[in-house]
């Protein structure tokens, strides 16, 4: 029985064949698995431009998004670009990230908000917003099938649970209490400090220090968290008169964030390991 080969080994034999040192076609190979991984966040990204520029009488914009980006997260699922698995995975960021949206713009907390109406709003806050969250996962689920992810010295997973849970903990008690951002930041150095990510784009296989790529995916999603709020994704409050560059130091936030993404995605890769060897 002949398969057909996927569009991503499609893609490679292509490259292979341009006349270019291998370096440079292990870098373009390597940015179009990435691209290949943003697939979600990019049609997302589309979606909310479209909205921009085109109004629809008969349903509000927030609503919407929220048919938009289901019928994206179910086109993606029955292409099998995404698999089942990635779909639970994403669930799970969708009920993460909507919990934390609704205690940062609740009016007593403020960070951000949601000024439009929507049929489809719970309190202060549009469903569609979790997908935000999504793309992180679904980008991060994405990029580790593509690219074979593989870690060496990876800490012990209680140590890195126990890390993502005071990390998602304290966005929530740093608007009361101390923020313990930068003491967070300084314990992920050193908890993986000596892991290393290995990573395939090609033939060969490549590695970078763990911690510096939640940097890295962070600043990234700091830029799409630019370009969200330009198309009135969200409003943080120095842009209600008018946009405005998302502050520098939300990449802190977002470092924090892709940590909570990643750990949760490896241990749930661990458990479906565990539960399929029994």
């Amino acid at each position: 029985m002949n398969l057909k080969p996927s569009t991503t080994t499609v893609v490679l034999r292509q490259l292979q064949r341009l006349p270019f040192p291998q370096p440079v076609l292990e870098f373009l190979a390597f940015g179009y698995k990435e691209a290949r991984a943003c697939i979600f966040a990019g049609s997302f990204f589309g979606l909310l431009f479209l909205t921009t520029k085109f109004e629809l009488s008969w349903i509000e914009r927030y609503d919407l998004l929220l048919v938009g980006a289901v019928a994206i997260q179910a086109a993606l699922l029955l292409t099998k670009i995404e698999s089942l698995d990635e779909c639970k995975v994403i669930l799970v960021f969708h009920i993460l990230g909507f919990a934390l949206e609704t205690f940062k713009t609740h009016p007593s907390i403020g960070s951000w908000s949601y000024p439009e109406d929507g049929f489809t709003k719970i309190g202060t806050v549009p469903l569609y917003s979790g997908f935000m969250y999504s793309a992180v996962g679904s980008y991060i689920s994405q990029a580790w099938r593509l690219l074979n992810l593989k870690m060496v010295n990876y800490p012990k997973p209680w140590l890195t649970v126990a890390l993502s849970l005071a990390i998602y903990l304290n966005f929530f008690t740093n608007a009361f209490v101390y923020d313990f951002r930068n003491i967070l930041l300084a314990m992920v150095v050193l908890v993986f400090w000596r892991t290393r990510v290995y990573f395939t784009p090609m033939e060969h296989d490549y590695w970078m220090p763990l911690w510096f790529s939640f940097g890295l995916v962070a600043f990234f999603v700091w830029i799409a968290e630019n370009v969200s709020t330009f198309f009135e994704a969200w409003q943080y409050p120095n842009q209600s008169q008018g946009w405005a560059v998302v502050d520098f130091h939300k990449i802190t936030s977002w470092s924090l964030l892709v940590i909570i993404s990643f750990v949760l995605i490896i241990n749930l890769k661990h458990v479906k390991k565990n539960s399929a060897t029994t």
